[in-house]
């Protein structure tokens, strides 16, 4: 299955500066692996060495935030869109 990814600008000399890719995946963890093996280097940004998408991201399906979902288990389907949006802090 298809879906689209949101790249956020920082993330973007991956994927060619491109801000938005068609990656394959049935899960957020087959999505992130693929977007890997499509665009080296990315999911090292995005995952920490446990495997986890790291605290500071937040992963969007949908306007649906992974955290209330099944985290990397969450199912995604054809035509979806992912959205990775770094946290801003600040005060």
């Amino acid at each position: 299955m298809a879906v689209t990814v949101r790249v956020p600008t920082p993330l973007r000399s991956f994927t060619n500066g491109a801000e938005e890719v068609n990656i394959e995946g049935n899960t957020i963890q087959e999505v992130v692996d693929n977007l890997e093996a499509n665009h080296s280097g990315i999911k090292e940004r995005l995952c920490g060495e446990d495997g986890k998408i790291r605290r500071f991201l937040n992963v969007y399906i949908n306007d649906e935030d992974i955290r209330f979902l099944e985290n990397q288990e969450t199912p995604v389907k054809d035509g979806d869109t992912v959205s990775i949006v770094p946290a801003i802090a600040g005060g």
